[in-house]
């Protein structure tokens, strides 16, 4: 009887136990719903660059108050990096939901596999090309926009206005034609007895902003092309266009003794430092200027022109990687939306010196008239963004055939014929996979 008992109570004990777990199960999923369980993560990547990453962490943090069951978490790499993190981290599982990359890396990460077209839902095509200013088609491939960026940017001259002092011209009246800007970069640029160069009147860098200006700026504005129409050849040598182009953006390093490649450093610090009087840089620069050279007393001026007016354009852009789906996708598409408001547009241009990407944003009077800003945006209904296959290769390229002029005495004829055929070449090998 006794066993019995013991049995019974031992019984009714696991009963209670079993349905206290159960009770507890039950409260722990519906806790779930609001709390860190159901809280979906979003891995946010973008390359390393301070005024970018640090107006994004507040962005996050804005965001999230919004949207309490979505996290994101932000991560950052040196831009030289970014690519092979990417190529070794997404095959494995391990990289972004959201991507931020460089529009000219775009065809490349199509053709790798990584990213997923945008949903025409949330995204409209009729939408983009209606609302954003149209360089940013130049990611639209296989009739499918994979990427939308919260900003743009384009080319511009800024120039020191105390060194413009310094050498005897008017602060208020920079350079407006290629002939002006020769004579400028002259006027500005001072040498010592052997010819070293102290102060460089450009600062002239084809690794950074240089190989842009010569595609999408000097080539245009003088009347030629890179590219035909469909994207597929390179017309670049036709015409004497092109060449006069590439023979005009190397006389400042050569026959002009204005510039030189690496001089204090880079072309960015050479213009903080006030070691050199002008630079061709982009929009995405003011941020930085503000953070590190904020007494620097400078001015923005658009790019001087020829037979036409041109300016070479470029822009960070978002993308949701391959894999994302379900809850996730919605909650990227979320994320993605958030980043191509009105409102953070305006954050974006404050915070980092990139013009917005939406038309209506850009062109309000607040931004046309500033100063610094509205030159910028004066530029952009021509502004022009190259199709890169490959950007990386591309601006190699560009490189190769200035040191091939500069450091091997090989005529620019011979050279920019090189640029051109090797630069086919890789699109015909883009072309042919398609």
């Amino acid at each position: 009887m006794l066993k019995k008992w013991r049995i019974l109570m031992c019984l009714g004990l696991i009963t209670l136990v079993l349905s206290a777990c159960s009770d507890a199960e039950e409260g722990s999923e519906g806790e779930s719903e609001n709390g860190e369980d159901d809280v979906i993560t979003l891995e946010y990547w973008q390359y390393a660059f301070d005024a970018k990453v640090t107006l994004m962490d507040e962005l996050i943090e804005e965001f999230e108050s919004e949207n309490p069951g979505i996290k994101i978490e932000q991560t950052n790499f040196p831009y030289d990096q970014y690519n092979e993190q990417v190529a070794v981290q997404v095959p494995a599982g391990n990289g972004p939901d959201i991507i931020n990359l460089f529009y000219g890396w775009v065809p490349m990460y199509v053709d790798s596999g990584y990213l997923q077209p945008l949903p025409q839902d949330a995204f409209p095509h009729e939408e983009i090309e209606d609302e954003f200013f149209p360089l940013v088609e130049a990611t639209k491939l296989d009739g499918e926009y994979w990427t939308i960026p919260t900003s743009v940017r384009t080319l511009a001259l800024l120039y020191n206005k105390d060194l413009f002092e310094e050498a005897g011209l008017d602060p208020n009246s920079p350079p407006e034609n290629w002939d002006e800007l020769q004579e400028y970069a002259q006027e500005l640029t001072i040498s010592d007895d052997s010819g070293r160069i102290e102060q460089s009147g450009l600062a002239w860098e084809p690794s950074q902003q240089g190989h842009h200006w010569l595609r999408d700026g000097l080539t245009i504005q003088n009347g030629g092309q890179v590219l035909s129409d469909d994207r597929r050849e390179v017309v670049w040598g036709e015409g004497d266009a092109g060449l006069e182009a590439f023979k005009y953006w190397l006389s400042f390093p050569a026959e002009l003794g204005t510039s030189e490649v690496g001089f204090y450093t880079d072309d960015v610090t050479a213009f903080m430092t006030e070691k050199a009087a002008m630079n061709v840089d982009g929009s995405f620069r003011i941020g930085t200027l503000k953070k590190d050279a904020p007494d620097l007393n400078y001015g923005v001026a658009p790019l001087p022109g020829n037979e036409e007016n041109s300016t070479g354009a470029s822009f960070w852009t978002n993308g949701i990687t391959a894999d994302v789906e379900g809850e996730k996708l919605d909650a990227a598409v979320k994320f993605l939306e958030f980043l191509t408001s009105k409102e953070v547009m305006e954050k974006w241009l404050d915070g980092t010196g990139e013009l917005p990407a939406r038309e209506d944003v850009a062109m309000q009077d607040k931004y046309t008239q500033d100063e610094i800003y509205g030159p910028f945006i004066e530029s952009l209904p021509f502004a022009n963004a190259h199709f890169f296959i490959d950007e990386t290769k591309e601006r190699e390229l560009v490189i190769d055939a200035a040191d091939r002029v500069l450091l091997e005495d090989m005529g620019p004829e011979e050279s920019f014929e090189i640029l051109v055929e090797e630069t086919q070449a890789l699109f015909d090998e883009y072309w042919s996979e398609r």
